[in-house]
Protein backbone atom coordinates (compact mmCIF):
# COMPACT_ATOMS: atom_id res chain seq x y z
CA UNK A 1 0.00 0.00 0.00
CA UNK A 2 1.33 3.41 -1.00
CA UNK A 3 1.84 5.98 1.75
CA UNK A 4 0.47 9.39 0.92
CA UNK A 5 0.88 12.74 2.59
CA UNK A 6 -2.04 15.15 2.61
CA UNK A 7 -1.70 18.56 1.00
CA UNK A 8 -2.12 20.23 4.40
CA UNK A 9 0.58 18.07 6.02
CA UNK A 10 2.95 18.82 3.14
CA UNK A 11 2.16 22.54 3.36
CA UNK A 12 2.71 22.67 7.12
CA UNK A 13 5.99 20.80 6.71
CA UNK A 14 7.20 23.26 4.05
CA UNK A 15 6.23 26.23 6.25
CA UNK A 16 8.75 25.12 8.88
CA UNK A 17 11.32 26.84 6.65
CA UNK A 18 11.26 30.56 7.61
CA UNK A 19 11.94 31.68 4.03
CA UNK A 20 9.06 29.57 2.68
CA UNK A 21 6.79 30.86 5.43
CA UNK A 22 7.75 34.48 4.70
CA UNK A 23 6.94 34.11 1.00
CA UNK A 24 3.66 32.34 1.81
CA UNK A 25 2.60 35.10 4.22
CA UNK A 26 3.64 37.85 1.81
CA UNK A 27 1.59 36.35 -1.03
CA UNK A 28 -1.43 35.98 1.27
CA UNK A 29 -1.06 39.57 2.47
CA UNK A 30 -0.67 40.88 -1.09
CA UNK A 31 -3.87 39.06 -2.06
CA UNK A 32 -5.64 40.64 0.91
CA UNK A 33 -4.52 44.07 -0.27
CA UNK A 34 -5.85 43.31 -3.76
CA UNK A 35 -9.27 41.92 -2.85
CA UNK A 36 -9.87 43.12 0.72
CA UNK A 37 -10.72 39.62 1.96
CA UNK A 38 -8.82 38.84 5.15
CA UNK A 39 -9.70 35.11 5.30
CA UNK A 40 -6.74 33.87 3.22
CA UNK A 41 -4.25 35.93 5.22
CA UNK A 42 -5.66 34.70 8.53
CA UNK A 43 -5.52 31.10 7.25
CA UNK A 44 -1.91 31.66 6.22
CA UNK A 45 -1.07 32.93 9.72
CA UNK A 46 -2.80 29.90 11.21
CA UNK A 47 -0.87 27.52 8.95
CA UNK A 48 2.46 29.11 9.85
CA UNK A 49 1.51 28.89 13.54
CA UNK A 50 0.80 25.16 13.08
CA UNK A 51 4.20 24.74 11.43
CA UNK A 52 5.87 26.42 14.41
CA UNK A 53 4.31 24.22 17.06
CA UNK A 54 0.61 25.02 16.99
CA UNK A 55 -1.92 27.58 18.11
CA UNK A 56 -1.47 26.72 21.80
CA UNK A 57 2.24 27.55 21.60
CA UNK A 58 1.49 30.80 19.77
CA UNK A 59 -1.13 31.68 22.40
CA UNK A 60 1.52 31.29 25.11
CA UNK A 61 4.02 33.45 23.22
CA UNK A 62 1.48 36.22 22.52
CA UNK A 63 -0.23 36.07 25.93
CA UNK A 64 -3.56 35.59 24.15
CA UNK A 65 -6.20 33.11 25.22
CA UNK A 66 -6.00 29.99 23.01
CA UNK A 67 -9.73 30.01 22.19
CA UNK A 68 -9.55 33.72 21.42
CA UNK A 69 -6.60 33.13 19.11
CA UNK A 70 -8.53 30.41 17.25
CA UNK A 71 -11.39 32.91 16.85
CA UNK A 72 -9.04 35.68 15.70
CA UNK A 73 -7.52 33.43 13.03
CA UNK A 74 -10.87 32.03 11.86
CA UNK A 75 -12.67 33.03 8.65
CA UNK A 76 -14.71 35.54 10.64
CA UNK A 77 -11.75 36.87 12.62
CA UNK A 78 -11.27 40.62 12.73
CA UNK A 79 -8.01 41.20 14.60
CA UNK A 80 -6.79 44.65 15.55
CA UNK A 81 -3.49 45.90 14.18
CA UNK A 82 -1.97 45.43 17.65
CA UNK A 83 -3.06 41.80 17.74
CA UNK A 84 -1.87 41.12 14.19
CA UNK A 85 1.45 42.75 15.02
CA UNK A 86 1.88 40.57 18.12
CA UNK A 87 1.03 37.40 16.19
CA UNK A 88 3.33 38.22 13.29
CA UNK A 89 6.18 39.19 15.63
CA UNK A 90 5.89 35.98 17.65
CA UNK A 91 5.92 33.97 14.43
CA UNK A 92 9.27 35.64 13.68
CA UNK A 93 8.25 38.16 11.04
CA UNK A 94 7.60 41.89 10.65
CA UNK A 95 5.15 43.87 8.56
CA UNK A 96 6.74 46.37 6.21
CA UNK A 97 5.41 49.28 4.22
CA UNK A 98 6.49 49.86 0.65
CA UNK A 99 5.35 52.30 -2.02
CA UNK A 100 2.70 51.21 -4.49
CA UNK A 101 4.05 50.78 -8.00
CA UNK A 102 3.24 53.71 -10.28
CA UNK A 103 -0.12 53.20 -11.95
CA UNK A 104 -1.41 50.74 -9.33
CA UNK A 105 -3.28 53.24 -7.15
CA UNK A 106 -6.94 52.44 -6.68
Amino acid sequence: MKNTVSYEDNLIDSLKDPEEAAIYLQVAFDEYQEDGHMEAFLLALSNVAKAQGGIAKLAEKTNLNRQNLYRILSKTGNPTLDTLGAIIKQLGFVLTIRPIAVGNHR
